[in-house]
């Protein structure tokens, strides 16, 4: 049974994949709240049962066609939304993972509008939250020291 994301009885955990490609990082416009219509990294609720690699794998296949390589944890955090009284509407922990590209078909589907490939100078062009784009640079400068590395 799913649990109920909006006005949770506790935060529900979420994962995201920060996909590195020739210096840009993948992102989606979500469709639905919380965030709806806005830029952010693809993701979504852990499932019972569900490692949290396997939920960054299967959030990734869902919301834009491919397949990824899970590969090292780049930041943890939690966002919790208000309502208008204060109360919080949305509460999610959330685990952001780099992920490298294996295959698959860029396209948006299941709760995304549209994706793409940004570069860091291009993030303000999609109003890329403050949060968003630190976990996006972490990544990227992450991403170089494995290249630089060999890993």
């Amino acid at each position: 049974m799913s649990r109920q994301r909006e006005y949770p009885d506790r935060p529900i955990v979420g994962v995201g994949g920060v996909v590195v490609r020739d210096g840009a990082v993948l992102l989606v416009q979500r469709a639905r709240e919380p965030l709806e219509g806005q830029w952010t990294i693809p993701g979504g609720a852990v499932e019972t049962g569900e490692t949290l690699k396997e939920a960054v794998s299967r959030e990734l296949k869902e919301e834009t066609g491919l397949t990824v390589r899970v590969l090292d944890l780049v930041d943890a955090f939690e966002r919790i939304i208000p309502d208008d009284d204060g109360r919080a509407r949305f509460h999610y922990v959330l685990l952001d993972y780099l992920c490298e590209p294996l295959s698959g078909e860029l396209r948006a589907s299941s709760d995304v509008r549209d994706v793409a490939w940004v570069r860091p100078e291009d993030f303000g062009r999609y109003q890329l939250n403050e949060k968003g784009r630190a976990v996006c640079e972490k990544a990227l400068e992450l991403h170089r020291r494995r290249a630089a590395s060999g890993g």
